[in-house]
């Protein structure tokens, strides 16, 4: 699995020509540092002197933050899985009419799950950045400049997995998939954008 490996065996791998891990896993990984980093703030901000009135608010962002780490951690290895399986359909046999068809059907069910783990990926950093927010705003603000690298890495992993999606759509044929899905990623995009400038707005340093 690639999460239990070590940091620089990641990036070895990454930068091989190997066609996994690749930009999926990355927008993955992405969005668990953005969680670590909010819980890493919230963290910093129970027990402290000035800040009790929000420690019941802090001790909930830690424990949801938590989930979302651990689910896109999962989704580095999912995300990996999947583009596998779009690998191993092109590679199925071609001989005869029927085995064409299968391979066809196998290849456009592939692509669409594919497309789905990245924008579940968007649509759960999405989510993250509502956190990011409060902690930015009511957390330590020694810790402010994490949260702000939260908001950022937050960002970037709703535009990364997005690209991930947009080009697996471009070789789906379902017009109705393409174009639910495709509206969809659209919404996503432009409120991780919005949601950032208005994070970064809080950060006065």
């Amino acid at each position: 699995m690639l999460v239990e490996k070590s940091v620089i065996d990641f990036l070895e791998e990454l930068a091989s020509r190997a066609p996994v891990p690749g930009g999926g896993s990355v927008a993955a990984l992405s969005a668990s540092l953005a969680s670590g980093l909010t819980e890493m703030v919230a963290n910093l901000t129970v027990g402290r002197k000035g800040y009790e009135n929000t420690e019941v608010e802090m001790k909930q962002i830690i424990l949801e933050s938590s989930v979302y780490r651990k689910k896109f951690l999962n989704n580095i290895d999912k995300d990996a899985d999947a583009f596998s399986l779009v690998m191993k359909a092109f590679k199925m046999p071609k001989n005869t009419p029927e085995e064409k068809a299968g391979r066809r059907e196998a290849i456009q069910n592939a692509m669409k799950n594919a497309t789905l783990v990245p924008l579940e990926v968007a649509k759960d950093t999405l989510k993250l950045m509502g956190f990011i927010s409060e902690v930015v705003e009511k957390g330590n603000k020694n810790a402010l400049s994490d949260g702000a690298v939260a908001s950022m890495m937050a960002r970037t992993a709703v535009l990364s997995a997005l690209y991930n999606v947009k080009i697996n759509l471009q070789s789906i044929k379902d017009e109705n998939f393409v174009k639910e899905i495709s509206q969809h990623a659209k919404e996503i995009e432009l409120s991780a954008i919005e949601y950032e400038k208005k994070i970064l707005l809080k950060v006065d340093l």
